[in-house]
């Protein structure tokens, strides 16, 4: 994670959410039909988000403005995007324990 990002976030003016593959993807496949840019995988995950939040206010009639950042694009991730509109992308997910698993594999960082 970026240093400065971290640190929004332990200063509580951030927080995180979880967000599966295929809701990014359409919240990708969205943005390109709406604003005519394929965006990258990555920053579907942020995206997915404004759209959550986006129909929130519309829900509650809340006026928001929301702000993200969109870097790279779909371009070299066509067969991904592919997948995602075949219907052949699934969610998965790890439990703690494989989570825990994965990160006592990391290589361990000096103090």
């Amino acid at each position: 994670m970026a240093p400065l990002i971290s640190h929004v976030y332990e200063l509580g003016l951030i927080e995180a959410v979880a967000k599966t593959q295929r809701e990014c993807f359409e919240a990708g496949v969205r943005f390109a039909r709406t604003e005519g840019i394929i965006p990258a995988p990555e920053p579907t995950h942020a995206l997915a988000a404004c759209v959550e939040e986006a129909l929130r206010c519309k829900e509650t009639g809340e006026a928001k403005v929301i702000l993200t950042a969109l870097c790279g694009h779909g371009h070299l991730d066509l067969p991904a995007y592919g997948r995602f509109l075949a219907g052949e992308m699934e969610d998965r997910e790890l439990s703690d324990e494989a989570v825990a698993a994965a990160v006592a594999q990391l290589p361990k960082v000096p103090a």
